[in-house]
């Protein structure tokens, strides 16, 4: 199993910088990409960010050119660095593991961290 807990929510001000975190333990080899998700209040939850092992990112509109993804180098940490914060940007906020073979089509999540930015 591979189990994924994130770190690094909290308040901040429109236009201030969060980091976000999230460390996978278990079967991390199991682990073919890893992302980041959110859900604001009442709306679906969607992607932010997403990293492959070769380093291939993907992000959502509203964030590119503000927040950028990156891998640690034993490959079980993911972090999102947000930039340039805007209210809209609040939501929770959830580490995703998408898995390899045998598994593949698989998803690990973590539970969540609240991210508030203030106007």
């Amino acid at each position: 199993q591979v189990q994924l807990v994130e770190s690094g929510g909290g308040l901040v001000q429109a236009g201030g910088s969060l980091r976000l975190s999230c460390a996978a333990s278990g079967n991390i080899f199991m682990i073919n990409a890893m992302g980041w998700y959110r859900q604001a209040p009442g709306k679906q939850r969607e992607l932010v960010a997403t990293i492959t092992n070769g380093g291939s990112t993907n992000f959502v509109d509203s964030v590119k050119g503000r927040f950028t993804i990156s891998r640690g180098n034993a490959k079980n940490t993911v972090y999102l660095q947000m930039n340039s914060l805007k209210p809209e940007d609040t939501a929770v906020y959830y580490c995703n593991a998408e898995l390899r073979a045998p598994l593949a089509g698989e998803n690990r999540w973590g539970k969540g961290t609240l991210v508030t930015v203030s106007s």
